[in-house]
């Protein structure tokens, strides 16, 4: 099972963000950052990592050149940064989404993203309909009797317990 953090823009003129733009980002170690670390903070436009990944990168480079350190060395310690962007990679690309003023949504663990935005999407349609404003019409008549305030601080039937009830 693969968790993923959903993030969402910021909102439009309706107070929501359109759904397609809505993004997920899987949690875990990216081969891509590993692999091809510069070019995938260029792609997930992560400007600012980009800037310390070049200058942790210079730097480094002017200490080897300082203290020649041997070639292997240099590529031990190439793939060691190499391997902190795999792994950091989910935690970059959500600050950086942070930053600009998107909103964290929460999690959502499913095994691959499709199953995860069905999950997400359904949980947030069933939010949306709590949120419409009720009908007008009378419901439907009922042989049971409406629940006292009494018994809605009692904790409702006393099968669940209900916010702001006694446990």
């Amino acid at each position: 099972m693969a968790v993923y953090s959903v993030l969402e823009p910021p909102s439009g003129a309706n107070g929501r963000a359109a759904p397609d733009r809505v993004i997920f980002v899987r949690d875990g170690f990216n081969w891509w950052a590993f692999l091809l670390g510069p070019l995938w903070i260029l792609w997930r436009r992560l400007w600012l990592i980009l800037l310390g990944y070049l200058l942790i990168v210079a730097a480094m480079e002017g200490l080897f050149r300082l203290t020649e350190t041997p070639y292997g060395a240099r590529v031990i310690a190439g793939l060691l940064i190499g391997l902190l962007v795999g792994l950091e990679a989910a935690s970059l690309q959500r600050w950086t989404l942070l930053r600009r003023r998107w909103r964290d949504r929460g999690i959502v663990v499913a095994d691959d993203l499709e199953a995860a935005e069905r999950r997400f999407f359904a949980g947030w349609a069933a939010a949306d309909a709590t949120k419409r404003p009720a009908t007008t019409t009378t419901p439907p008549a009922s042989d049971h009797a409406e629940p006292t305030p009494e018994s809605a601080a009692a904790g409702g039937a006393g099968l669940v317990p209900q916010p702001g009830g006694t446990a």
